[in-house]
């Protein structure tokens, strides 16, 4: 048996092969184009073009293009698309690695270019390979919060996927005909594992619906995945590719539970906080930090100690929690969802809208401008956050002093927290201390 990787011998299993490879590349030319258009959403929801504390890729140059003002209807739009990102990001990975394995035999084969094409291609498979490497894993570790990795997760895996997905789009304008062609022409015995014919006519009918070259036939660049000297196979190449659909089915059934309502978050032993709800009652749903993560202590939300501070066009106003339950209140049922991929469904809040606040400060409520909010928080990501002049304005974006018909408990922000439809969980700031309304 060959020893050395860039022998075709080497690698014996009977499943590799242009059609098997083939179905994988398709449903990842899918998959990753939702993940990234998502992904890109997902970024843009941030407003990073606003201010420089919701910026966390300063130097982004003409990859922020795409950016527009986040909007803040429907309601449920950043649940939606994140949820499908982090969830079909966790189903993809059996895919993933299953493609990896198919074209193994392809890093190793000599020479290392055959042309121009071909090595623009095996630099393009490089790139490929390391940037889906990097985005699945620092994706992963993000929704586990584990933030083993140097830096900020938002730089990392921003930059990352740009890196990735011009590699992807290289390799796929090159190699999709191909897999096109292979899933088009191929019959017959070619998805299953029937032993490779010999020659004659039969034979080089046989070798063209399996996707092998026949007898005179020049070999494709696609046949370097076919073992020359197969094992005995165990299992089709459906019965494979059905292991990896159960394989995607496994991790969806234990992870996107947080993304709903009812029984399935009970299914999500392996999202973040998968365990049970925080507590139960009109707080029992679920948070990311925790008062005494951040180091919130009852001293300082206390009647007594606690002021909000607004700020605007040159005026300054102080307000207790009294005086701030002592102006209109309005209610609005507003999801939480984080990037993290989990979100909750509609809680009842009621507070001091945001365009109301902005009015105390002399702006007119339906003019209200951008707004800086900065968390008692002493540390963390998005201590300071901003928000845009039309999450200020919509009248279901409030300062939140109850929900569910209680007062916020510590951990979901008390005595007062911002909450905006359709943003992202970072942006709807607990702990409120400060509220600076004008141009950012």
């Amino acid at each position: 048996m060959p020893r050395s990787p860039s022998s075709p011998a080497f690698w014996r299993s009977p499943l590799r092969g242009p059609w098997f490879t083939s179905v994988l590349g398709v449903v990842l030319l899918v998959g990753i184009t939702v993940l990234f258009v998502t992904g890109l959403l997902s970024y843009a929801a941030y407003n990073p073009n606003l201010s420089p504390v919701n910026d966390k890729t300063p130097d982004k140059g003409i990859l922020g293009f795409y950016l527009f003002s986040w909007p803040t209807g429907p309601v449920w739009l950043y649940r939606l698309t994140q949820g499908v990102h982090v969830t079909l990001g966790i189903a993809l990975i059996p895919v993933l690695l299953a493609k990896l394995w198919s074209v193994v035999p392809k890093l190793f084969a000599l020479p290392p270019a055959r042309s121009l094409a071909h090595a623009l291609e095996r630099l393009s498979l490089l790139l490929l390979v390391g940037g889906a490497l990097f985005e699945f894993t620092t994706g992963v570790l993000n929704i586990q919060l584990d933030y083993v990795f140097p830096g900020s997760f938002y730089t990392l895996h921003f930059y990352g996927a740009w890196v990735f997905i011009a590699a992807f789009v290289t390799h796929a304008v090159l190699r999709v005909p191909t897999a096109l062609r292979n899933l088009r022409h191929i019959r017959g015995p070619g998805p299953g594992l029937s032993p490779r014919p010999g020659p004659g006519p039969a034979g080089a009918s046989a070798d063209r619906a399996s996707g092998l070259p026949g007898a005179g036939e020049p070999a494709r660049p696609e046949d370097e995945l076919v073992s020359p000297d197969p094992l005995p196979p165990t299992v089709s190449r459906r019965g494979a590719l059905g292991f990896v659909g159960g394989g995607s089915v496994l991790l969806v059934a234990t992870s996107a539970g947080h993304g709903f309502d009812g029984p399935l978050r009970a299914t999500a032993l392996l999202a973040p906080h998968g365990g049970a709800e925080p507590g139960s009652g009109p707080g029992g749903f679920q948070v990311n930090k925790t008062a005494a993560s951040r180091g919130i202590t009852a001293t300082e939300t206390s009647e007594e100690a606690w002021r909000l501070v607004v700020t605007g066009k040159g005026r300054t106003v102080r307000l207790s929690r009294t005086e701030l339950q002592a102006l209109p209140l309005f209610s609005a049922a507003l999801p939480i969802a984080c990037v993290e991929g989990w979100s909750t469904s509609n809680q009842w809040w009621r507070g001091v809208r945001l365009r109301d606040l902005a009015g105390l400060v002399g702006y007119e409520r339906d003019a209200a401008p951008d707004v800086l909010v900065e968390s008692l928080q002493r540390h963390g990501a998005f201590r300071v956050a901003a928000l845009r002049d039309n999450q200020v304005r919509d009248p279901r974006s409030l300062l939140a002093l109850f929900v569910n018909g209680e007062a916020l408990t510590p951990d979901h922000g008390y005595p007062a927290r911002v909450i905006v439809p359709a943003a992202p969980g970072v942006l709807n700031t607990k702990w409120v201390a400060r509220m600076t309304f004008g141009d950012l």
